[in-house]
């Protein structure tokens, strides 16, 4: 099993230890990471007749946005868990602001140690972490033991069009990810893609003009480790043009 710097640095698509320390700085300017919350909710909205009372695990949940905004849209309980720990005191504090501390509980942790104490939720969420659990099989048979009767998992992740060429270690074909997804006896019930619709091109190139902006400023700060904020830099923008142009991003809701 890997680290759990290793799985973060995968999930924030990096390479370089290194970053980790300044990784917080650099995310300053994003609240969302990676899930889009509203989507998130109407899902959630559109997959159980009656949402009072519903219980949410958020998995790697960042800075608490997707888990902020459930509990104040929908009134329910959420859990969330990262390995970060100053996004976990951003959470609490946006929690508040909010007026949702009653709701929500944020902890420090990795959530793949954490989860084997856990009880069972009506909503596992895991948004845009990667494969940090493994591959799908893997990932949908550990979280299967958490979840209620009647209950769902939400994942906001990418995949590559089986008619694509393009290779990548993140990603799984379309085929192979149903695969897998039926073989940990779960059935994929619903899906949002996002589209060029959506401002997809515009919104990522927003969010790596500030990534970039605080890499530089990082850059100025310790000049003697700049290399590593340029190359973190460059990979994040490889990565925007692989989510724009060859990789399909995705929030799937399984069910068993």
């Amino acid at each position: 099993m890997k680290t759990i710097e290793e799985s973060i640095l995968t999930s924030m698509d990096c390479t370089d230890s290194e970053i980790l320390t300044y990784l917080p700085y650099i995310l300053q300017d994003f609240w969302e990471i990676g899930s889009d919350p509203k989507v998130m909710i109407k899902l959630i909205k559109k997959h159980f007749a009656n949402i009072n009372n519903l219980t949410v695990l958020d998995l790697g949940c960042g800075k608490g946005a997707v888990s902020i905004n459930i509990a104040k849209q929908i009134n329910c309980e959420c859990y969330g868990i990262d390995a970060i720990p100053e996004f976990i005191s951003f959470s609490e504090s946006k929690a508040e602001e909010h007026g949702v501390s009653n709701l929500c509980k944020f902890e420090v942790g990795d959530i793949r140690e954490k989860i084997k104490e856990l009880g069972k939720y009506d909503v596992i969420i895991l948004g845009a972490i990667g494969q940090v659990f493994g591959d799908y099989f893997e990932t949908l048979t550990i979280l299967n033991n958490n979840l209620k009767d009647g209950g769902i998992i939400i994942i906001d992740d990418g995949y590559i069009d089986d008619d694509s060429n393009f290779k990548h270690n993140n990603f799984h074909n379309k085929s192979e990810l149903k695969k897998q997804i039926s073989e940990a006896g779960m059935h994929l019930i619903d899906e949002v893609v996002i589209s060029e619709d959506d401002n997809l091109a515009a919104n990522y190139d927003k969010e790596y003009r500030n990534l970039f902006k605080r890499c530089q400023e990082l850059s100025v700060k310790y000049p003697d480790k700049a290399e590593i904020f340029i190359n973190y830099s460059n990979q994040q923008k490889k990565e925007y043009e692989n989510l724009k142009n060859v990789i399909t991003c995705s929030t799937m809701v399984l069910e068993r």
